[in-house]
């Protein structure tokens, strides 16, 4: 047996309409709420940044993103339950808001739900602020459920942030 343990090689690849099967099925196994197969066909086919996150040759997670203007909008970030806990959620993050910036965006959005304590430390610790909450954004099994609204400035001139 080797001392070296085996290192996989993350990556990140567009997604593509021949993707959405194994995507969606992954977004159902990890949400109550899913989004349906056609709403990612329907985000690739208006030009979102969809990305898939490879262990190898595995999908393993998938990020969707808009981009207008000189800002983005991250709508979907998962990493299946398998491969959560080790570090891939904050590489997809980070990997998104490069994107973000060779995009030009001067700023990055997102909604999470409150309950969902690891996502919102995940994207505090990532430097995303909240600035606002979405009254009954998200179906819950209570009826719906609130969303934080959180933002990440991408600008590193402050003037350019104080004029949104």
């Amino acid at each position: 047996m080797s001392s070296n343990p085996i290192q996989a090689e993350l990556s990140f690849a567009p997604m593509h309409v021949r993707h959405v099967p194994l995507i969606g099925t992954i977004e159902r196994r990890n949400y109550d709420f899913a989004w349906s197969d056609g709403i990612f066909r329907d985000c690739i086919k208006a030009g979102y940044i969809c990305q898939r996150v490879l262990l190898d040759d595995d999908v393993i997670g998938y990020g969707i993103m808009q981009i207008g203007a000189d800002e983005a909008h991250i709508l979907n970030l998962c990493i299946d339950q398998p491969w959560q806990r080790q570090g891939f959620a904050r590489l997809l993050l980070e990997h998104l808001v490069q994107q973000a910036g060779a995009h030009r965006a001067q700023m990055i959005f997102l909604e999470v739900r409150p309950s969902n304590p690891r996502a919102v430390e995940l994207y505090q610790r990532s430097g995303f602020n909240e600035i606002g909450l979405r009254k009954a954004y998200y179906d819950s099994h209570q009826g719906r459920e609130d969303a934080l609204v959180m933002a990440r400035s991408l600008s590193t001139n402050m003037s350019d942030v104080m004029r949104h």
